[in-house]
């Protein structure tokens, strides 16, 4: 892996444990965006990982006959081995060190691509939702633009010190089981104060796995793609589970699709 380019201040890193959030300008080149973006869509324009379950819609409820409207790829790394091993990914985890502490580690990757003129917008959650229940954490998403991010084709947005509440309830969009995409309850929090992190390509937002955000639809002439790592302490296993009810409602087709890999797998291994 390259050896990492950028570091953020001490400021920064008050900021980010104030607010929940960080952005910065830069996490890697011009040139290395180029490579990414023709990885990045080739691997979409193929669909990889669709029959295991990793490619769906995110926003909608997934059917092969419906037009995705927030297509999202799981663990891409394994599906384009070209985005492995980026300076992206060093200076990723240099700034997650210097946010999270030195035991910070790589945790996975996802993909999420709004189309142009139609792609949904990413409702308001926090990411633990959709995490095990058994597991204190201690972690962060490093979220970043192929092409300019902003407030109309769906840049991120923050509540700044939402990271410090609890998981809040959350439901499937729609009260849908089908459809993977979670969004905290209305009433649950105060969503008023939002604050939207327009980015240029190769800027990039940290955001701690508690922290409220969004991103908005896209009604552009092109598509907004994003490319997020997540990084993390070492998790905690709790004395007593959380009750993630919402989880126990999920009939998705991707996650039924995951299953039956999985148990393909485990009937292989005996």
């Amino acid at each position: 892996m390259p050896f990492p380019t950028i570091t953020v201040s001490d400021e920064q890193v008050a900021f980010f444990h104030a607010n929940g959030f960080l952005s910065i300008d830069r996490i890697t080149t011009d040139e290395e965006i180029e490579r990414i973006r023709s990885t990045y869509d080739e691997m979409f324009a193929r669909r990889a990982g669709r029959e295991e379950g990793m490619e769906f819609d995110l926003a909608g409820t997934d059917e092969e006959d419906v037009v995705a409207t927030l297509p999202q790829i799981l663990d891409p790394l394994r599906y384009a081995p070209a985005l492995k091993n980026t300076l992206y990914e060093a200076n990723a985890l240099a700034v997650s060190k210097r946010l999270l502490g030195p035991e910070a580690v790589f945790q996975g990757s996802h993909a999420i691509l709004k189309p142009a003129h139609y792609g949904s917008e990413t409702p308001w959650h926090q990411d633990e939702a959709y995490w095990s229940p058994d597991f204190d954490y201690n972690a962060l998403g490093v979220w970043m633009p192929l092409q300019d991010a902003t407030i109309e084709n769906g840049c991120m947005q923050f509540i700044p010190g939402s990271h410090r509440l609890d998981i809040l309830p959350h439901h499937h969009v729609g009260y849908n089981p089908k459809i993977h995409a979670l969004e905290v309850d209305d009433g649950a929090a105060d969503l008023s104060g939002a604050v939207a992190c327009p980015l240029f390509p190769a800027g990039a937002t940290f955001h701690f796995s508690r922290t409220l955000h969004y991103a908005g639809p896209n009604r552009t002439e092109t598509p907004r793609r994003a490319f997020i790592f997540g990084f993390g302490t070492p998790p905690r296993r709790r004395k007593t589970s959380r009750d993630l009810y919402w989880q126990r409602e999920t009939t998705t087709y991707a996650a039924q699709k995951r299953a039956t890999v999985s148990a393909r797998q485990q009937a292989q291994k005996t």
